[in-house]
């Protein structure tokens, strides 16, 4: 029986990069996220270099143990998840930019002075 699905060729270059920014943000080295997926170092440098295209289970393998994960989203919500991962990885990457920020879900808090008065 054939197969009407085209193997992939290679593995976006954003996907490859956002693998490698997520264990040199463990500081871990290939022959590290390898043991932890259970793969060769050279299976990891494949895959990163573009040379190794993984299996699916594989990759979501190798997400996990980076405390990721993949999701299927609908084409047209692309841009909405892409700019709330953007704010994500931003505010993450300079925490003092949002000292004086709070969510909008943040319950009001009483200005300092007036906790420290007595009733």
């Amino acid at each position: 029986m054939q197969s009407h699905i085209a193997r992939a060729k290679d593995l976006p270059v954003s996907l490859r990069q956002a693998l490698i920014d997520a264990r040199h943000q463990r500081r871990w080295s290939q022959a590290e996220l390898g043991r932890r997926a259970g793969l060769p170092q050279t299976h990891i440098s494949g895959i990163e270099t573009g040379k190794v295209v993984p299996r699916f289970d594989t990759l979501l393998e190798i997400v996990r143990v980076l405390d990721h994960d993949l999701l299927l989203v609908p084409r047209d919500l692309v841009p909405i998840v892409q700019s709330l991962t953007r704010d994500h990885c931003t505010r993450g990457a300079h925490p003092a930019d949002d000292e004086d920020e709070r969510p909008l879900y943040a319950p009001d808090e009483e200005p300092d002075d007036e906790k420290e008065r007595p009733s």
